[in-house]
């Protein structure tokens, strides 16, 4: 299996601005001074091996879509369809030349940063596509529908020109999308939200964003506990900070770093995949932030090492 991020941020799309950029290119020339840059060759090692992510790279922008890929050829599954799965959309064109696919969409839950790529994926209007769409809301198919009527967006889905379904699942009770096995779990958040446990050729990813984790609440944690066991990736809402989580930001349904680490650890899985960034944080706050979960998993370990990573657009990870 191999995870393909196309969106990684929370709540609402963000782009670079003017004066961010001009201080990644401040930052990397600073970093350059003394070094020996004389062809594309040596300037683009430095820029890759050299330079800080934060510098040299951004976590990106772009709201919830991941792919979860097991080699198929003609069918594609997918993790919710934020604005990354226009992105998607086009790559799989790109690709496929023509020859018409089968796409799989797992959806969170309804939130619009979780669904609104969707009227922007490409494949979706071409006829001979097949596109699917499941989750576990009684209003799922509505929510899909009612974001491309008017005065929403001009083009009803009704015009869309692949064979469009939508599929009802039923939280904790196991079936086969792709190919693969997928278990829904029901999750803290408001309107309810739904992560997803899904097992392919020995190998298990776990997509668990939009849930706030309440650690004195023992029966809900072992719960989530067992439903990441020993999962290779667990892709994980890290919005907040856990003061954040705690305090002011408590019951508005986000998770954090910290319990990120505790609940993979109690639950052996073998990596952490922050995810759903805040908007707010740029991408040299990003940066310390995985670094200071990677330290407190590092100082909290207890025979068990958690490899901890914070996703960003265009990562691809092989599990």
């Amino acid at each position: 299996m191999r995870l393909r991020f196309w969106g990684t941020r929370g709540s609402l799309p963000v782009a670079l601005t003017a004066a961010e950029v001009r201080e990644k290119v401040v930052g990397a020339l600073l970093a350059a001074r003394g070094r020996s840059l004389e062809t594309p060759g040596q300037i683009r090692a430095f820029v890759e091996d050299q330079l800080p992510f934060s510098v040299g790279g951004t976590f990106g922008g772009h709201s919830p879509c991941v792919q979860i890929d097991t080699g198929a050829s003609d069918e594609y599954l997918l993790c919710d369809a934020g604005s990354g799965i226009r992105p998607f959309g086009q790559q799989t064109l790109r690709e496929r030349k023509g020859r018409p696919g089968t796409y799989h969409v797992l959806v969170s839950h309804m939130h619009w940063d979780h669904i609104m790529g969707f009227p922007f994926f490409t494949p979706a209007y071409i006829p001979g596509n097949t596109v699917h769409v499941y989750g576990c809301h009684a209003g799922l198919e509505g929510a899909f529908r009612r974001q491309q009527d008017e005065p929403s967006f001009p083009v009803p889905l009704s015009v869309l020109k692949s064979d469009i379904r939508f599929t009802r699942l039923v939280p904790g009770e196991s079936c086969t999308i792709a190919g693969c096995t997928v278990v829904p779990r029901l999750q803290h958040h408001g309107g309810d939200s739904y992560g997803y446990r899904i097992e392919h050729g020995g190998k298990c990813v776990v997509y668990t964003t939009d849930t706030e984790h309440k650690m004195d609440q023992l029966a809900q944690t072992q719960a989530f506990i067992e439903f990441f066991r020993e999962a290779d990736a667990v892709v994980f809402d890290s919005m907040y900070s856990l003061a954040e989580a705690m305090s002011v930001k408590e019951d508005w349904g986000h998770s954090s770093n910290v319990v990120g680490v505790e609940l993979c650890q109690l639950a052996k899985a073998k990596r952490l995949c922050l995810f759903h960034h805040e908007p707010v944080f740029g991408d040299e706050r990003l940066e310390e932030i995985l670094a200071e979960t990677r330290r407190f998993e590092e100082i909290t370990r207890d025979g068990h090492t958690v490899e901890v990573l914070s996703a960003y657009d265009g990562l691809e990870l092989e599990i």
